[in-house]
Formats: C-alpha cells, structure tokens, sequence
C-alpha cells in the first residue's frame, strides 16, 4: 500500500507538472508565439516526438518541465522569419498571461479537485458519537507516539467499547454529539466507574468504564475516536467549499513560505514535527505522507481525502512559489515585465522613446545565483525528509 501510495503522488507530480507546462504552452499558442519544445523533466531524452513546429518529449529526470518558446529574452538569437512571432515582441500582457498561466493551472487544478473531495467523496463529519476506534492503552503522556507493554490498558478497552457503538448517554446523561461526550467524559472523575450507554446492532446496552488520567491532558480520558462520516454534497454547496477550502490553504501556504528562513535550522531537529520545520518539505516528504496514508489502517474515504489534500496543497504551494519575484521563476520573469511596462509608461509620459526590452545580462549573475540557493534548499529538504521525515498523524 505504501509503493501504491507513492505511484499514485508520482502520477500526480508528474500531472501537475504537464498541466503547469500547458498553461504556458496554450496561451503562447493562443497568441500565436512560437513554441518549438514541450518537455516533461530535465536531462536526457527518453522519447520526443515532433508534430508541426513543436517537439513534444519525455525525459530522464521528473523534477519539473518547460516549454520553449521563441525570443523569451532579447539574448537569446532568434531567425528573423521568426522574430514577429517570438515571446518577446508580443504586448506585455499578452507575456504576462502565458508567465502567470503555469500557476494558474496549479490553482485550476486545486480547486478542481476540491470540488471533487466534497460533491464526489464527501465531507468529513466527526461530530456524531459513534465510536470509530479504541485506543489500545493509556499513554504515559498526551505526546506519546505509540503504547509499550508498561502501559496499562485503556479504559475503553476494559470496558468493552467496540469500534462502531453509538454512545447515547454517559454516567445517566444523554449525549447527542462528540462535543458533548468528550466534555462528560472529561468532567468524570478518574478511577470512578461510570455508565456508557450504547446502540450495538440494534440493542441497547450499558457499559462501565473508569476513566484515567494522562500526563499533559486536562480532565479524564477514556481511550475513544470518533468515526469520521462522509456525506456528499451539492454542486453549489461544493463550490462554496472549495472556494473556502482553497483560501484557508493559500493562507497557510504563504505562512509556510514566510517560515522558510525560520525553519531551515530546525529542519534536522528531534522535535522537527511541532516547529516550523515540520511545515515545509520536500517532493520526497510530500511522496512519504502519501505513501503512510494509503498504508494506515483507515477507511478508503479517509485515504482519499488524504491524498486528494496532500495533492491541492502541494499544487497551491508550488502556484505561490513559483510566482515570487525571483529569476528563474516565472515570477521573476513576470517581474520584468512587469518592470518594462512601467518603465515604458513612464517614458511616454515624458515624450522620451521606448526604454524596450530590459537588458537579462545584468539580471544574469542574480538568476544563476538564486537558481543555484533553490538547488541547494531543495537538497537540503530532501536530505532531512530522508534522515529526519515528518510523519502524518495517524
């Protein structure tokens, strides 16, 4: 299930990446520029395929993509038949589209597949009081990981509670949702029996546990999860979501950008989980999460789910990024061009001619630098993926 779970990220990866290449590949079509390659990967070629003036190919490394296009800078040797068509000479937000547009396909996609998690697989709802799992013993501390033979087992457990009983009243008291049954059980006092009332296969039965105490917890504890229940929703009420959805995720996604600096020297720490370190990962942590939700022991709605989050944030971070300012990125491109039409704005204003295309062998040593600072980042996350991986919750 793991291997399962890693064919389907690298399956997905390597979507959001054509997709990405699209969206500058159409809109430069669109506008009638020259594209002459469309390539998923870097390095070697593994097949191309030539059909009009574009070559469409695969190659060895799945680490990103790219679509050439005719003129992209005034360095770059263009044929003067040419030279009408290359990106260069188009209106600047005619080259403002087609820079934006790989992002855009990357947030096209997330909201998409948002969409799909509610009006397809459902939303989530954890309120009601069926039980979805026990927990196997009493942990030492609220932050412990798993149970050891030392540990006693969990309330819940002695009890008899069974993954599937619908709690209907705790010590006498009717409950009517998880908020309720986790705040009875935590005003119960520990190592005092108390009656758990609950609908199995039809029968109504009644329980008795006493509650324990966890180090780090406040109140009683009783060992119980809640069941997670999907229910589908309408179109409109999807659209609602996905929209919602979408923004709580670029909020987080820009928290995690500002982060960065912050966490590169947690990035190898003990406690890498609970700082900001824990935030940001590698396409290799981003394979590993997917790989654990497929392999946990969870309902195919959850693993789903899951997957389909892991996926929508990856894409919106990735839209994010790769707008900032900064040479390489298409950011740093939309940057300048950005700069080149105020610029010549400007320049009219004064009745002075057009400034023109800024000159890229000044930026040159800043995109060679920030190209080779990615790089090593990139590494480096990887590098404390493999040794010090993030794992999900399970």
């Amino acid at each position: 299930m793991t291997l399962l779970g890693w064919i389907i990220f690298i399956f997905a990866l390597l979507f959001s990446i054509m997709l990405h290449e699209a969206g500058h590949f159409v809109t430069a079509k669109k506008f009638r520029m020259k594209v002459t390659q469309f390539f998923v990967g870097f390095g070697q070629t593994l097949w191309s395929r030539t059909r009009g003036e574009t070559e469409y190919g695969v190659k060895a490394l799945p680490a990103g993509g790219y679509v050439k296009i005719v003129g992209m800078t005034a360095l770059e040797d263009v044929d003067p038949a040419d030279e009408q068509r290359s990106f260069r000479r188009q209106p600047g937000w005619q080259r403002m589209i087609v820079l934006a547009a790989g992002s855009f396909m990357h947030f096209a996609l997330a909201f998409v597949l948002l969409f799909i998690l509610a009006a397809g697989i459902g939303l989530s709802n954890t309120n009601s009081t069926t039980v979805g799992a026990i927990d196997p013993c009493v942990p030492k501390s609220e932050t412990a990981a798993s149970c050891v033979k030392s540990d006693p087992a969990s309330p819940a457990t002695k009890a008899g509670l069974r993954a599937g009983d619908k709690i209907v009243a705790l010590a006498g008291k009717p409950v009517h949702n998880w908020s309720q049954l986790g705040a009875a059980i935590r005003a119960q006092r520990p190592g005092t029996p108390v009656a758990v009332t609950v609908l199995r296969d039809g029968r109504r039965l009644t329980l008795y546990a006493s509650p324990a105490v966890i180090n780090g917890r406040k109140g009683s504890y009783l060992g119980i999860s809640p069941a997670v229940l999907y229910q589908a929703v309408n179109p409109i009420r999807a659209v609602s979501y996905a929209g919602s959805e979408f923004g709580q995720i670029v909020v987080g996604s820009v928290g995690a950008l500002g982060s960065i600096p912050k966490a590169i020297p947690e990035l190898f720490a003990k406690n890498r989980s609970s700082t900001a370190g824990g935030n940001v990962t590698s396409v290799v942590g981003a394979g590993e999460y997917t790989g654990e939700a497929f392999a946990a022991k969870v309902g195919w709605q959850t693993k789903v789910s899951i997957v389909l989050f892991i996926v929508i944030s990856l894409n919106i971070f990735v839209g994010l990024f790769n707008l900032l300012p900064l040479l390489p990125l298409d950011g740093g491109h939309l940057a300048v061009v950005i700069y080149e039409q105020i610029r010549s704005w400007l320049a009219r204003l004064r009745g002075r001619p057009d400034p023109g295309l800024v000159d890229m062998r000044k930026l040159l040593p800043v995109s060679v630098g920030v190209f080779a600072l990615l790089v090593g980042f990139g590494l480096l996350l990887i590098m404390a993926d493999l040794v010090n991986p993030v794992h999900i919750p399970q």
